[in-house]
């Protein structure tokens, strides 16, 4: 049974090599998380992560998701009057 374990975390670590674009030096980390990725699946193969993933931006803040009204122009003084 190890060697069908093992056959798993191999082909895991090769998806998660290649979705990371196949970096170099990189084969302990891959083999670790497919490790655990395979023995929290009850040793069912998980899917190829995706490449360069990207977290989801949350809800925009509440600051940016009005636009605010355009401000008033100001009234412009009039000159000041002369001394005489």
């Amino acid at each position: 049974m190890t060697g069908t374990r093992d056959e798993q975390i191999r082909k895991r670590a090769h998806a998660i090599w290649e979705a990371e674009g196949r970096p170099s030096g990189s084969h302990d980390r891959h083999w670790q998380q497919a490790e655990r990725e395979i023995d929290m699946a009850g040793g069912k193969a998980a899917k190829p992560a995706k490449a360069a993933a990207k977290p989801k931006a949350s809800a925009t803040p509440k600051a940016a998701a009005k636009p605010k009204a355009a401000a008033k122009p100001k009234a412009a003084k009039a000159p000041a009057k002369a001394k005489k």
